[in-house]
């Protein structure tokens, strides 16, 4: 029964591997027929292991109470807070003076940080810091995502192979090898590492891109991140921070990316080009802009939002504060819509919908004339904002059809220092190792939620499904390999295979045999596994043992052919949209040419 166990199991995780890069299926539709085929294994088929311990559904689905999970699952709702409050557009603006305002200048210099940062940081944090920086700077570029988060996630771990401290493996082959009286200092890997991370790095960035395919998330397209302009107007009323703007050369500095178009003051137009003209309490300013723009004016309170008080009935007069659950979303105006020929000002959208209606987007040109003023016509885009609920209740309105993927959150600009201040805390934590990185990413999920950065609804939507299924079904696979010694009769085959090589062939073979394993276990069972097999290996050879540990520690760190290789890997999954097949077309020709480059490094640094 023993060798039953183990051939199903190699058949079950290679069925697995073959259904998640066919793509047939969706990722939690396969991990969960994978889980269930594991269970269904050992509950017909009773096991123990060598030790005498059955093999119980407890220990299958011990994935799910893992502490990488909930590590990963805690930081995206971490991440979540800061994309939600805008918290990273300061550092992000700060990237993007030093690289430029066009091209991908500033997001290679973000990658090289993230690998730097790597060799002595743990990876996981580092690459939780650059998420949020690089969603703003791929937005703000018109970059795909796909083109940047895969990259961030390998340059880090290639980092991570420069330092002993770089990665948790690392650290957890020097404790094996130090148990056997063997040291491994702080920069013996240094030299092969680096130029790994160097060969390597040349590929994530000049290569790499070419072969990740861009997708579209499940919620479908993105809000427009670019240049489609919106007609908006701003009531200046007394204390607002466009009080006492003054314009120079015909504009005004202090309006950012708001375009002004046309000052109306009492019965007076004022039109561009506007010389030493002070804007006042009682102006109305009707200005051109990008979303993004108006998005930014709404929350930090420039622009105002009133809405139905729905005790009274009637339009507030207080101006609605930006919470969590305030929306700006787009709309058009159908054919044969009913709001076809009302003003923007009377079009009644406040009082039915409690929606305020701030943007107009036209394909014609547009009449010079006060925005309340301007009559709506089938095929215009408008801008709206409201709270979620009130949004919502525009799906299946045939007179203005809502674009779904347009809804998104308004950024709490108020609470961007509390969300970065969370965030910055869990990072410092983790690096000087003051708590445990799960402890901390789970105190900084509910953090975010209690302060009010993050609703419950966003941060339920941070958690990706098909993570919480991949991550539970791979440690069930990587259960059943381990127990029933699945994974040490590849090593002792591997090693007999090796027998009467060179020095040189073996310590090539091993790298490879390694970064297979890598991607099917964790790296951290894998660097346990085949640490005592390296020592034993070297002892028999006569060979320095330094050479042999550098091997298992790089190759374990090659985890790049699959997702569930690297805890990093699943981190930016989410965020860059990929399948499980994107890391097997980008990252097997990586881990071919770190096994490669390792082969030709190794020999002129050992001594074999």
């Amino acid at each position: 029964m023993d060798s039953i166990h183990v051939w199903a199991t190699y058949l079950l995780i290679l069925v697995s591997v073959v259904a998640y890069a066919w793509e047939r299926w969706p990722i939690e539709a396969v991990a969960a027929a994978s889980l269930s085929a594991f269970l269904l294994l050992f509950a017909i088929a009773p096991y123990r292991d060598a030790a005498g311990f059955a093999v119980t559904s407890g220990d299958l689905l011990s994935g799910f109470s893992n502490p990488a999970l909930i590590t990963v699952l805690a930081l995206l709702i971490v991440g979540q807070g800061l994309f939600a409050t805008d918290a990273m557009a300061q550092p992000t603006q700060w990237l993007t003076e030093i690289g430029g305002s066009v091209g991908a200048r500033a997001i290679v210099i973000v990658l090289l940080s993230a690998a730097l940062l790597s060799a002595f940081l743990n990876n996981t944090p580092v690459v939780v810091i650059f998420i949020p920086i690089l969603t703003m700077l791929a937005t703000q570029r018109g970059i795909s995502p796909a083109h940047v988060f895969m990259p961030l996630s390998f340059l880090s771990i290639l980092g991570g192979m420069t330092t002993l401290i770089g990665s948790s493996t690392n650290l957890l082959v020097a404790g094996v090898a130090a148990r056997s009286g063997i040291e491994i200092g702080f920069f013996d890997i240094t030299v092969p590492g680096l130029v790994i991370a160097i060969v390597g790095g040349i590929y994530v960035i000049r290569f790499m891109p070419r072969i990740l395919t861009p997708r579209q998330g499940s919620e479908g397209r993105v809000a427009d991140a670019g240049g489609k302009q919106f007609l908006g107007e701003i009531d200046i009323t007394e204390g607002h921070a466009f009080e006492w703007l003054t314009a120079r050369a015909g504009l005004f500095p202090g309006l950012g990316d708001l375009m002004p178009r046309m000052i109306l003051r009492g019965e007076r137009t004022i039109l561009p080009p506007f010389d030493d003209i002070t804007l006042a309490a009682g102006d109305r300013l009707i200005v051109t802009a990008t979303r993004r723009a108006f998005s930014k004016a709404l929350s930090t309170g420039n622009l105002t939002v009133k809405t139905l008080d729905p005790s009274a009935e009637t339009l507030s007069d207080q101006t609605n504060k930006i919470g969590p659950d305030m929306v700006m979303a787009e709309a058009v105006v159908a054919p044969g819509s009913r709001y076809a020929g009302r003003t923007m000002q009377y079009s009644g959208l406040r009082t039915q919908f409690g929606i305020t209606l701030f943007g107009l987007q036209r394909k014609s040109r547009m009449a010079r004339s006060a925005l309340s003023e301007i009559r709506l016509e089938p095929g215009d885009t408008l801008l709206l904002c409201g709270q979620a609920s009130a949004i919502a209740k525009l799906r299946g309105n045939h007179d203005l059809l809502l674009l779904e993927y347009s809804a998104q959150t308004i950024p709490q600009s108020a609470k961007a220092g509390l969300a970065a201040s969370i965030f910055f805390a869990i990072v410092l934590m983790a690096a000087t190792g003051a708590l445990p990185i799960e402890v901390l990413a789970v105190v900084g999920a509910l953090l975010m939620v209690a302060t009010g950065c993050l609703t419950v609804g966003e941060a339920a939507r941070a958690f990706d499904r098909s993570i919480f299924m991949l991550i539970g079904a791979s440690i069930a696979a990587a259960v059943a390999l381990e127990r029933t010694g699945g994974a040490a009769m590849i090593a002792e085959a591997a090693v007999a295979a090796l027998a009467g090589l060179t020095p040189w062939a073996i310590l090539s073979a091993l790298f490879l045999v390694i970064a297979i394993m890598t991607n099917l276990l964790s790296n951290n069972a894998t660097a346990v596994l085949f640490t005592p097999i390296a020592l034993d290996l070297s002892r028999r050879l006569g060979t320095s043992p330094e050479a042999f540990l550098a091997c298992v520690i790089l190759a374990a760190n090659a985890s790049f052919a699959t997702p569930i290789g690297y805890q990093t890997n699943l981190l930016v999954m989410g965020p860059g949209r990929y399948r499980f097949i994107d890391f097997a077309k980008a990252g097997v020709p990586l881990v071919i040419l770190v096994w490669l480059t390792f082969s030709i490094v190794a020999p002129w640094y050992y001594p074999l």
